[in-house]
């Protein structure tokens, strides 16, 4: 969606993918600002996000690691796959720890932090779109200890695959595993398949064990803040 309002001649063109509105709203208007970028576009999820980008083909996307429906680090491998040339940051309120590894490896050309400052974002937009990659200084500082300290260092969730975190993560909300599968597009067999995955990497006996084990996760690491 063009904002017919700002120019748009010249300007690089950013597309948006946030389940929140008033996130959206922030970006535009910091996006906007900028004499050389433009937001082109939004989407709240991501198999919509896929088909507007797809089609518009912009310069960049912004999107959220985290959306209502979808996955955000699901989506950065598909935009791999059809809009290569499309840089993607990655936005996101957890810490870069966590995620900012497996969006680079998705695809990702940045990962910035929802709190960090705003010239940041315009930062990390300037440096992709330049062919550079953008990552915070914590989490070069985090990925150089992670590689001093070798697995001794890694989380227990590190070992999980990219979908099999997202199903946990979702676990860890409460969600039910229909409500999962429905929100990733997925059947609720398969996500079954996924928790049986997982309990066996984090060597759980049973589904309770997993829930409880998953809440505890996203009480603790996972959230939001």
């Amino acid at each position: 969606m063009s904002d017919s309002a700002t120019p748009t001649s010249g300007r690089r063109r950013i597309f948006l993918v946030d389940d929140h509105p008033l996130v959206r709203e922030w970006l535009t208007t910091l996006i906007n600002q900028q004499k050389d970028l433009v937001v082109c576009g939004e989407a709240e999820d991501a198999p919509r996000a896929l088909q507007a980008i797809e089609s518009l083909q912009p310069d960049a996307a912004v999107v959220d690691v985290t959306l209502a429906s979808g996955s955000g680090i699901e989506l950065v491998k598909d935009l791999k796959r059809v809009a290569p040339k499309v840089a993607v940051v990655v936005l996101s309120m957890h810490d870069a720890a966590l995620y900012a590894e497996r969006a680079l490896r998705a695809g990702a050309r940045g990962y910035v932090m929802k709190r960090e400052t705003t010239k940041k974002v315009i930062a990390a937009l300037h440096e992709v779109l330049s062919g550079k990659l953008y990552v915070s200084e914590d989490f070069r500082t985090s990925l150089t200890e992670k590689l001093i300290q070798g697995r001794a260092g890694e989380s227990p969730v590190d070992i999980l695959s990219d979908r099999e975190l997202e199903v946990f993560r979702r676990l860890g909300q409460g969600h039910e595993t229909r409500r999962i599968g429905e929100a990733l597009g997925i059947s609720m067999k398969t996500v079954q398949v996924y928790c049986g995955r997982i309990k066996e990497k984090l060597n759980l006996a049973n589904a309770t064990e997993l829930l409880r084990e998953a809440m505890r996760w996203w009480e603790s690491e996972g959230r939001e803040d």
